[in-house]
């Protein structure tokens, strides 16, 4: 009875998404960490994780078990000192910022669903 609410695709690919906003919370405090480290390599979220995303999406979206979020070095992060590393504190921030708005937006999402749930089992929304 409760499965078809947390079945459902909209509930799993929000559930997906905040895994790769947490995961993306952590590269960007790793790579303001290492702002000053001779060679650091920006990591962020692979981007083979928007594309198996988007195909799941289209075969009808309700199997997003397989697909989960990895860390990968930033290839399009361009060297912005002499040793190579590749970190931009601003951009960081602003990285950080968005990824804020978009986990609050997320959990907002699945606790719509899980409150949707809990009116159906009490009738009663609190």
């Amino acid at each position: 009875m409760v499965d078809p609410i947390f079945q459902s695709s909209n509930y799993q690919l929000a559930r997906k998404l905040l895994d790769a906003s947490v995961l993306r919370q952590n590269a960007i405090a790793s790579n303001i960490a290492n702002a000053e480290t001779p060679g650091y390599r920006r990591l962020d979220i692979a981007p083979d994780f928007a594309a198996q995303l988007k195909s799941r999406l289209a075969e009808g979206g309700r199997d997003f078990a397989s697909v989960n979020p990895k860390l990968a070095e930033d290839a399009q992060a361009r060297a912005v000192r002499p040793d190579g590393n590749s970190v931009e504190v601003e951009r960081e921030l602003l990285e950080m910022n968005r990824n804020t708005v978009e986990y609050e937006f997320l959990t907002d999402v699945v606790s719509k669903n899980i409150k949707q749930l809990r009116l159906a089992i009490t009738g009663r929304a609190m």
